[in-house]
């Protein structure tokens, strides 16, 4: 009623302040708005709207590091909402993609593309060509595997430590072990060892953990 607005863009959970806009604009007289709702984008969880306070999200202002294995770790399925909402590539592309999938192409190879579009958007093509290579010496020339499993592992307000969240992620069979494990440089995050046997976990720590060769889990902090 104040900005005396023609058109009022937001999100689609926000259609009743949207609708209620235009009820008080023919109230003061006022030809009612147009509104323009938009597709909620989830978060790295694929469940919740893409929310910093949630700490399932991508920042624009993100090292071109951070955004492209933050792009790699979403779903082969969430993949496709990402390129209908952020992609600039017309749809008949995406679907090409989608094709090739079903034919055996590996999602991950398409997933590169996503994550280098995003980071060439908010960084450079070069940021772009650089952080896909840090990614292939940190992830596949350690031989991470594609069916990686998934865990939810809950922390309290000063986090979990390091052993427990091991354990519950079911990559030791004990804290001791975890310890063990630890003090042998055997653990890793994200491809860097973890040196700290006293180290607690909060939401931020969420990646993919690694115990000895073949043990992985990408646990996520909840």
């Amino acid at each position: 009623v104040e900005l005396k607005a023609d058109v009022e863009m937001g999100g689609t959970d926000q259609r009743f302040n949207l609708l209620m806009g235009r009820e008080l604009q023919k109230e003061e007289g006022q030809r009612p708005q147009t509104v323009i709702m938009m597709p909620l984008l989830e978060g790295l969880d694929g469940v919740q709207k893409m929310s910093k306070s949630l700490n399932n999200y991508i920042g624009i202002t993100e090292p071109a590091n951070e955004m492209f294995g933050k792009v790699m770790s979403i779903s082969d399925e969430l993949m496709w909402r990402y390129f209908e909402l952020l992609s600039f590539r017309p749809l008949e592309q995406v679907e090409d993609f989608k094709q090739q999938v079903a034919n055996g192409e590996n999602p991950r190879n398409i997933k590169v593309l996503l994550a280098k579009e995003i980071i060439a958007r908010f960084h450079d093509e070069e940021a772009a060509d650089k952080a896909e290579q840090d990614f292939i010496q940190r992830f596949q020339k350690n031989a991470i595997p594609d069916d990686i499993k998934e865990v939810e592992v809950t922390v309290g307000d000063d986090g979990i430590a390091i052993g427990n969240a091991l354990k519950e992620a079911g990559l030791v069979s004990s804290t001791s072990d975890a310890m063990r494990m630890i003090k042998q440089s055997a653990v890793k995050r994200d491809g860097e060892k973890i040196t700290d046997t006293k180290l607690m976990c909060t939401k931020e720590d969420s990646g993919v953990y690694q115990v000895g060769k073949r043990k992985f889990a990408k646990i996520i902090f909840v």
